[in-house]
């Protein structure tokens, strides 16, 4: 599991701001009365919803990451559930489903996000919504997960500094099989004036990049009927030069 370091758990905010994607998916939310997070990490979104006054349920794998989240302000006021999809408790009790931070892009079987998108649509209204990006493959990002290119120091909690860089396996070839292994690393810095020893933690991940045909077919195999796409946080359509691909699906 990524996130069951706590070492790392707390690097997360720092690494995963509120950025543009927040804002947009707390946009979208605006009109939902209950709102699911699924996959909400460390609560960011799920705890800022809940302070709006929305009904929210946070559910997450990473017993860490939702330690963290009933920390945040607002906390209190959201459902946490250990677990996936296929642990939401409830059927047609949600007005929008959300996947964010490209969670979507862990499902390297088809069956097995098949499954989580059923189980979405099962938790979703009949009229209700579900909403995620996928990196767009025609983008290319893995070709930036090289060391050089990836680099990132930021400052942990405690004040110390951490380096953060990722490393793709060369083969096979992602513009080929659209799946991408890397490697993410985290060089913990010793603070200066202390014999303390730095610290490099590794963390191996796989993703798929699928199209938007492929997303679409899926979508519709799981019973959502109208899907809306979009190219980047400001609603631009989808083409040959957007970075992302995302979905705002509605339940038939």
């Amino acid at each position: 599991m990524p996130y069951s370091d706590p070492r790392l758990v707390a690097l997360y905010d720092t690494l995963n701001p509120f950025a543009p994607d927040t804002a947009f998916y707390l946009a979208l939310a605006e009109t939902a009365g209950h709102v699911v997070d699924l996959g909400c990490g460390t609560g960011l979104l799920a705890c800022e919803l809940a302070k709006r006054g929305q009904r929210v349920t946070g559910i997450d794998p990473s017993p860490e990451m939702l330690r963290v989240a009933r920390s945040r302000p607002g906390g209190d006021k959201v459902t946490w559930i250990e677990g996936d999809a296929l642990a939401l408790p409830f059927a047609g009790a949600a007005d929008l489903l959300v996947m964010t931070g490209h969670v979507a892009q862990v499902f390297l079987d088809d069956a097995a996000l098949l499954a989580a998108l059923t189980a979405a649509r099962r938790a979703v209204r009949p009229g209700g919504r579900i909403a995620f990006e996928s990196r767009n493959p025609a983008a290319r990002a893995w070709e930036d997960w090289t060391p050089d290119r990836s680099m990132r120091r930021i400052e942990a909690p405690d004040g110390s500094v951490v380096e953060v860089w990722q490393e793709r396996r060369e083969e096979p070839d992602p513009a080929a099989t659209r799946r991408v292994a890397f490697t993410t690393r985290y060089r913990f810095m010793p603070k200066p004036g202390t014999s303390a020893v730095g610290e490099t933690l590794s963390v191996t991940s796989e993703l798929r990049f699928r199209t938007l045909d492929e997303w679409t077919r899926l979508l519709n195999r799981a019973g959502f009927a109208r899907i809306d796409w979009y190219g980047d946080w400001s609603r631009a359509p989808v083409d040959e030069t957007s970075r992302e691909l995302i979905a705002v699906a509605r339940r038939a």
